[in-house]
């Protein structure tokens, strides 16, 4: 679909019975909705009521390798975002790691029904003094972090106290991948991803 930023596309998986709520999330800076986490929620999320979109940015869609200025990302996301609640229902806005940002910093204004923030970027690697921590404290809805153990943009412990739930996925990095000497296999990894947005999604509504 058309955007302000370009054109847009999103792909749906349809909740299996009836829907409670639109997961809408889209990908990082450095790749696109094939990834683990993305695909995970979109194969589990419908069998709880939840119908999932998974979106691409204009510059992904337009093949471009480099993610454009963040005002040109929140353009983009506002674009998507009638087709997001055409189905009448509660939208949760999501992403990864700058699709968090997005999600966090467009809420409010949109009228989501809550945030998820997948590997929320909290700094730069090895750059904590240049936080971007008030992009998630200003999101002003309930909102849930799931955050790599091991992440170099933030580690679970570097957050601030504030008004959101954080999930940590034991010894994950930004991409949510866990080493193979890690006591939790990557599968288990990713169902700590599933059960956690699951649980969150059913106290929502």
């Amino acid at each position: 679909m058309e955007t302000g930023a370009g054109t847009a596309r999103i792909t749906w998986h349809r909740a299996r019975r009836r829907a409670r709520l639109v997961l809408a999330v889209s990908h990082g800076a450095g790749g696109g909705i094939e990834a683990r986490d993305l695909r995970a929620l979109a194969t589990e999320l419908p069998a709880h009521g939840v119908t999932v979109a998974l979106v691409e940015q204009p510059w992904r869609v337009a093949g471009k390798k480099v993610a454009p200025a963040p005002k040109t990302l929140d353009t983009g996301w506002r674009g998507i975002w009638p087709a997001l609640a055409a189905p009448g229902l509660p939208v949760i806005s999501g992403g990864r790691s700058a699709g968090a940002r997005v999600a966090c910093r467009t809420a409010t204004e949109l009228g989501a029904r809550a945030v998820l923030a997948l590997s929320f970027p909290l700094h730069p690697p090895g750059r904590p003094e240049k936080s971007r921590a008030a992009e998630l404290l200003g999101a002003g809805v309930p909102t849930l972090v799931v955050q790599g153990g091991n992440d170099p943009f933030g580690r679970p412990g570097e957050f601030p106290e504030g008004a959101y739930e954080l999930v940590e996925v034991p010894h994950g990095d930004h991409g949510l991948a866990v080493p193979r000497r890690a006591d939790i296999t990557q599968e288990e990894a990713v169902a700590v991803v599933t059960r956690a947005v699951a649980r969150w999604t059913a106290a929502l509504g």
